[in-house]
């Protein structure tokens, strides 16, 4: 690891300068991903885009969101990326006939599948933040739209919950509920209520994240991702298909990680009105990623999900569980000032740059098998750039304000 030093805090791991040379290194990487029809495309282990793929509105959303930041950050070139996925989510992926957005439109820009989802929007949501707090042309036409929407058809007032899908005319809710999308639409309500002012917002995240700290309590740090309706866990769902990429059976080490980083920006932005228990639930959750999913099988990495009691099921290393290791680490440092935070966040750097990081043909591999070389049973290509630009700036960054505000006042640490 010669090419990373120690930090400020002093443990061992990347110093600032190293992490901003990353950061610009992977905005760099994806500088070819604007789509001919719109929006922005799934990018290839090289970067180049792969066109036969649909445009999604998530990864087209991310997009918004990482080269919004790269501009607040005055890399050269970032603006106009921006823009043009900005102006994808306005035309190319809008459902200009029902409102709100498709999940994705294939070659001929024929929306692909039938349904309106939490996630997608939740993304959308972020790409309007960010874009917003970068004064980029049309962002507020934008966030005006996906949070009326969101708050019309996704969040559900009674329960401090969401909606996870409707159909393209929205004339009926599906009855899946999901923790995924809920975890996104705290990261997207924290980042609104930045950008506007609504404090609103926040509250809403508050509310959400109240419900996860007693599924964490509940479940010994293991969150079930899967709810009927009325949000009875369905434990068994999917463990015919464990590595779904986004409804995997199981427990999901990542999104323990996540949520456990998320909680503690509730936290610090509720301050006082915040709901008891963030940090505890967020450090029972790190300690759980970190027992079932760190190294449990001889060698280094994340598996991605695990069964009830622990047992890994797809043992597949994802570049994302390690980029929110990594900054949950950075985050739980921060609040506690405990040295053995610090000490994760540098094995887990020195384990990205090893194993993760692409040297070679840049951004970082996404998926690694159990013996930690590059594989693609679940995640082709090097769709997006979201979770380790996120790495790179969440360590240098406080609690609260979230990224772009903390990126546009220079709030650096």
């Amino acid at each position: 690891m010669s090419d990373v030093t120690s930090t400020p805090s002093g443990g061992a791991g990347p110093d600032a300068e190293w992490l901003d040379l990353e950061c610009r290194r992977l905005l760099e990487f994806g500088r070819r991903v604007i789509h001919p029809l719109g929006g922005a495309a799934w990018l290839g282990e090289d970067g180049s885009p792969d066109l036969g793929r649909p445009v999604h509105t998530w990864i087209t959303s991310r997009t918004v969101h990482v080269y919004a930041l790269g501009a607040l950050l005055g890399v050269e070139g970032c603006t106009p990326i921006a823009t043009a996925a900005l102006a994808g989510l306005r035309t190319t992926l809008h459902d200009d006939t029902h409102g709100g957005w498709f999940g994705a439109v294939d070659a001929d820009g024929a929306p692909v599948g039938t349904g309106k989802s939490c996630y997608d929007h939740a993304f959308v949501m972020l790409a309007g933040s960010t874009a917003l707090t970068a004064r980029l042309p049309g962002a507020e036409e934008l966030i005006g739209e996906a949070t009326q929407v969101f708050q019309q058809r996704f969040w559900d007032q009674g329960r401090g919950r969401v909606l996870d899908e409707w159909d393209r005319a929205w004339t009926a809710p599906a009855p899946y509920r999901g923790l995924n999308a809920a975890m996104h639409s705290v990261e997207a309500m924290l980042a609104v209520g930045d950008a506007t002012g609504e404090a609103v917002w926040h509250d809403r995240a508050g509310r959400i994240s109240e419900f996860v700290v007693g599924l964490a309590t509940a479940y010994d740090g293991r969150l079930p991702e899967h709810f009927g309706p009325d949000w009875t866990p369905h434990l068994e769902l999917n463990r015919d298909r464990p590595d779904d990429p986004f409804k995997p059976f199981g427990a999901t080490v990542g999104h323990g990680l996540e949520w456990s980083r998320l909680l503690l920006h509730v936290e610090a932005t509720l301050g006082t009105d915040a709901p008891a228990g963030l940090l505890e639930a967020s450090r029972l959750l790190f300690d759980r990623a970190v027992a079932d999913g760190w190294q449990v099988d001889g060698a280094p990495g994340f598996v991605y999900t695990t069964d009830w009691d622990g047992t890994p099921v797809v043992r597949a290393r994802m570049h994302w569980v390690a980029a929110e290791g990594i900054a949950a680490a950075a985050a739980l440092h921060r609040r506690t000032g405990e040295g053995a935070f610090a000490e994760r966040y540098a094995e887990w750097w020195s384990y990205v740059v090893e194993h993760v990081r692409d040297a070679a043909r840049g951004s970082w591999h996404h998926e690694l098998d159990t013996t930690n070389h590059p594989q693609a049973s679940v995640w082709p290509g090097k769709p997006d750039l979201y979770h380790a630009v996120q790495a790179t700036l969440l360590p240098r960054l406080p609690l609260a304000p979230g990224l772009a505000r903390a990126v546009a006042s220079s709030a650096w640490a």
